[in-house]
């Protein structure tokens, strides 16, 4: 097990940097203070071949291995949450999973048009009623010929209203006490769906989150990814690949935050001396590093995890559940450090703070997290091998 970054990797985490510090830093507080999402971010995404990365050359992608899509997912997320959960929603919840369970006839038909960024994609699991509790969802699947009648609702949807496609999971409607559960790509123009944002947001205020409707929408039955009873198992697998970026990009935000401290410890003098001589101020840098550290360890294992084939539901929970709160741990830290500075967007450390906050609870909240590791050292879960696998990565 090497966790050395080739030069490839190194250079990608340096394009992917440059991209974040010129193309999403200038006018985040911005959006940011206005609450407003930039659709033309994700085109520059796309023309700069971030949204191909770990997509197999033959459709259309970049052909790099998996942990490059976790560095890219750092980088961008020391920029800006929202940026990251870009790569999040299109490249992993949806395009890695296309990936994994589609078609051959599937995988030609949409991975090169996501690769390239001409077409967005976005996932549709969460409902009001069905969060954690996934296995509750009411969204309803009827087959009539050769199509599926959807209807329902799914919210907190990120990129609801800029996706051109959505891979959404629904119930069969006569499957009974024990629900069927399928999954769909749904096309955007299909006549029944529509989609409305969602206003107010505590942090990841310069991201699109809505919810999406479905009202008697028409679904082709080659539209469906795997077969009926697949889509439970579809849409874990499609969280294994979200909780992967989402536990790299928490990575970025530590870092993130590092920048922001290093400068400030520096800058700030208290009675002639610099705050960073302070041992308390120094307890907490020293946090951030370790968290920093630590989390890029576990988030390369998953890396190399997923480049090998291997099935690693345990560890990028761990990844995802770790980062996640060691980097809400390093913004609120790093807003201690600031002081009244850091309660006010003036420093961009109150916006980590509050963008960290959110990881917490999507891909799986920290509680659930904490539950799934328990029972896998109890021995009341186990990982059975799924009959489609991500395909590993042809250099490993």
């Amino acid at each position: 097990m090497d966790f050395g970054l080739t030069s490839e990797h190194q250079l990608l985490r340096e394009m992917a940097y440059k991209f974040g510090q010129q193309e999403i830093v200038p006018g985040i507080q911005e959006r940011d203070r206005e609450a407003k999402s930039d659709r033309s971010i994700l085109e520059k995404m796309g023309a700069a071949g971030l949204l191909g990365v770990s997509i197999p050359e033959a459709y259309g992608g970049s052909g790099t291995d998996y942990i490059s899509l976790g560095l890219v997912c750092e980088e961008l997320e020391r920029a800006d949450t929202s940026a990251r959960v870009v790569m999040s929603v299109h490249s992993g919840l949806h395009s890695l999973t296309l990936l994994q369970w589609g078609t051959e006839e599937q995988k030609k038909r949409w991975l090169p048009q996501l690769a390239s960024g001409s077409k967005v994609g976005a996932f549709g699991l969460t409902e009001p009623s069905a969060g954690s509790d996934a296995i509750s969802l009411k969204t309803t699947a009827r087959r009539d010929g050769d199509s599926y009648i959807l209807n329902g609702e799914k919210t907190w949807i990120s990129l609801a209203d800029y996706a051109d496609q959505f891979l959404v999971v629904a119930k069969l409607a006569d499957s009974g006490d024990k629900p069927t559960f399928v999954a769909f790509i749904v096309d955007r123009t299909l006549a029944g769906f529509h989609s409305k944002p969602l206003k107010g947001k505590l942090g990841v205020r310069a991201g699109n989150t809505g919810q999406i409707f479905f009202d008697d929408v028409r679904v082709p039955a080659d539209c469906r990814l795997g077969e009926e009873g697949d889509g439970f198992k579809i849409a874990m697998s499609a969280l294994d690949h979200g909780r992967y970026t989402v536990a790299s990009g928490a990575v970025g935000i530590i870092t993130a935050c590092l920048d922001a401290c290093t400068v400030y410890c520096h800058d700030r003098k208290v009675q002639g001396e610099e705050i960073g001589r302070k041992q308390l101020v120094q307890q907490m840098i020293a946090n951030m590093v370790a968290g920093r550290d630590i989390g890029r360890l576990l988030y390369y294992q998953v890396g190399w995890m997923k480049n090998a084939g291997l099935r690693h539901t345990r560890e990028v929970s761990m990844a995802k559940w770790q980062n996640c709160a060691n980097a809400f741990k390093a913004a609120n830290d790093a807003v201690e450090i600031h002081g009244a500075y850091g309660y006010c967007d003036e420093f961009p450390v109150e916006r980590y703070f509050r963008n960290s906050r959110g990881a917490m609870i999507y891909e799986g909240t920290h509680e659930i997290h904490t539950i799934v590791q328990a029972e896998y050292e109890l021995g009341y879960r186990s990982d059975k091998p799924l009959k489609v696998t991500l395909p590993p990565f042809e250099g490993a």
